[in-house]
């Protein structure tokens, strides 16, 4: 007996283009919010396509391990200089932080 087909078929067949597909390469789906009067394209990342890569979060500061499953966003009309990687949790707190971050005095400014 062969395996169940779990895939969907060629976009051809569904009727559907490679730009319904929200999946993209990073495996997570991906969405549009508003957000400080912008909107926003929010990508979420699955953990094994963030392997061997380490990011710092606007949010809250810290670092995002390699493979942890993580949140990009970035202006809607904006490059690819402006994406930013968030914990999932300081994505969905954005609203209620506070822009005052403490660093060090020799700390990066990322």
């Amino acid at each position: 007996m062969s395996p169940r087909r779990n895939r969907p078929k060629a976009a051809d067949s569904s009727g559907r283009s490679a730009e319904d597909d929200r999946t993209g390469r990073y495996g997570g789906w991906q969405s549009t919010e508003s957000w400080q009067g912008e909107e926003w394209s929010v990508r979420h990342v699955a953990g094994a396509s963030a392997e061997g890569k380490t990011y710092r979060c606007p949010g809250c500061d810290q670092m995002i391990p390699s493979g942890v499953p993580h949140v990009v966003a970035w202006p809607e009309h904006s490059g690819v200089d402006d994406r930013r990687h968030w914990h999932k949790a300081c994505w969905n707190a954005k609203d209620r932080r506070t822009t005052r971050v403490q660093r060090s005095r020799n700390a990066p400014k990322f």
